[in-house]
């Protein structure tokens, strides 16, 4: 027979109460009355019914993540952030992913709104995307943070890295190699690639070398092509122009990671006929052959202060917030791709 929480009050001579504050962790509660009724509540496999527990708080503890992808080692590390976050707050999570396709990230969000999520922490896939149905959430007090793609619109704290001085450090350690003929491989329509852009174009700038814009090669993700023949495409033809690169500096961590091996593919030897840096945060970097030289954002702890803004929202219970864009310092890895 299945115990109650009626059940282990009248056991314990507690009120239900006070059970249910205990088993909630209250601060309301003893340490002594917590330990009490967790030990009983465990020894007799009682189990909270959640439905009936969000009914009477009007939260269900969930938190909802729409990522445009789950492909890649930034995105992991992401994820990995954000669930140490939400697991200190209690709170589960529930992820979907938008496949970089506006109409899915209007659909995930529906159905996370739908599941009664307390709050959504978004890496939106362009820079007013789904504008309208996040405008919703807020105006339904459930809040809405933007992580990793802090371009986006909508009025709220937004996290993610420093996107132009990454770049910047990567373009100039190039140059400071004596690479003279530095292409930039980037992806069209997204906006971290925007940021990454300028600070190419600066470090250019700065060196006194005049910026091309048939040197920067935009693949166009929403065509449904893989990446890799999106990338062997652009970088092909390179190889047989005029302006052959010495240098190719990728904006994403897929473009990044698997640039190296196309190169291998076309039998280009990396770094004697062209350097290779990008933003990558694979793990496997040193592994590579060469060793892959790398912009590293700090993706876990984005994550975990993406999920502690979303907290701060959540509790502060319709209260004045003035919002923040936080931007999080990239780390600059030399290794033998670009020596």
């Amino acid at each position: 027979m299945r115990i109650t929480l009626k059940d282990i009050a009248k056991e314990l001579n507690l009120s239900a109460s006070t059970v249910s504050k205990a088993l909630s962790d209250s601060y309301e509660i003893s340490a002594e009355t917590k330990k009490l009724v967790k030990e009983y509540a465990a020894k007799h496999n009682f189990r909270p019914n959640k439905i009936a527990q969000n009914l009477k708080t009007g939260r269900s503890n969930t938190i909802g993540v729409v990522m445009c992808s789950i492909s890649n080692n930034f995105v992991a590390q992401l994820l990995d952030g954000i669930q140490t976050a939400s697991e200190a707050g209690h709170y589960d999570i529930i992820i979907m992913q938008s496949r970089n396709l506006e109409s899915l990230e209007k659909q995930a969000i529906e159905v996370l709104r739908m599941r009664g999520i307390d709050g959504l922490l978004l890496v939106p896939m362009a820079s007013n995307s789904s504008e309208k149905e996040l405008k919703e959430l807020q105006a339904a007090g459930i809040p809405v943070v933007i992580v990793d793609r802090t371009f986006h619109s909508l009025d709220t704290h937004k996290v993610g890295a420093n996107n132009f001085y990454g770049a910047y450090q990567a373009t100039k350690h190039l140059l400071e190699r004596g690479k003279k003929n530095i292409y930039h491989l980037t992806v069209k329509g997204l906006g971290v690639s925007e940021e990454r852009l300028k600070g190419y174009n600066a470090a250019l700038e700065e060196a006194g070398i005049p910026v091309n814009p048939a040197q920067v090669i935009a693949i166009d993700q929403s065509t449904g092509r893989s990446v890799e023949e999106l990338i062997k495409e652009a970088i092909h033809p390179l190889l047989a122009s005029a302006t052959r690169p010495d240098a190719l500096f990728c904006a994403t961590d897929e473009i990044t990671s698997r640039t190296l091996g196309i190169l291998a593919d076309l039998a280009v030897v990396v770094p004697q006929e062209i350097a290779v840096i990008g933003f990558s945060n694979t793990p496997n970097a040193n592994a590579l052959n060469p060793a892959l030289s790398a912009v590293v954002q700090p993706a876990r702890l984005m994550g975990e202060i993406g999920v502690l803004k979303l907290n701060e929202l959540m509790k502060s219970k319709n209260k004045e917030v003035e919002f923040e864009t936080i931007a999080l310092a990239t780390e600059l890895v030399i290794r033998k791709s670009s020596l």
